[in-house]
């Protein structure tokens, strides 16, 4: 019969095992940016996007989102989720579309 101690260090392993599955479960969604809305943020530290979902359930769609760090046209995101849209840039000026 196992000792009370033993007992207890096998039952945080499986804790601990349990969590490091539930990390390992999320799924990344890959996502093609289209085009470069704009900066926000307090000091323009974050980048609002339009970007193409190429997999998952919501393959095809095309989503706002907001990037932190730098970001080019045709880069591939990795995004967790694919249910939340960042909010609408509110500006004065919109910016020219060139098709």
């Amino acid at each position: 019969m196992a000792r009370p101690e033993e007992k207890n260090q096998n039952q945080q392993n499986q804790g601990s095992k349990k969590a490091l599955n539930l990390v390992e479960g999320n799924e990344a969604f890959p996502a093609v940016v289209e085009d470069i809305v704009g900066r926000t943020g307090k000091v323009g530290e974050v980048t609002q996007v339009k970007c193409r979902i190429l997999r998952g359930a919501d393959r095809g769609k095309v989503m706002r989102r907001n990037v932190k760090g730098s970001v080019r046209l045709k880069d591939i995101l990795m995004l967790r989720e694919t249910q939340i849209e960042a909010r609408r840039l509110r500006t004065k000026i919109m910016k020219e579309r060139t098709l």
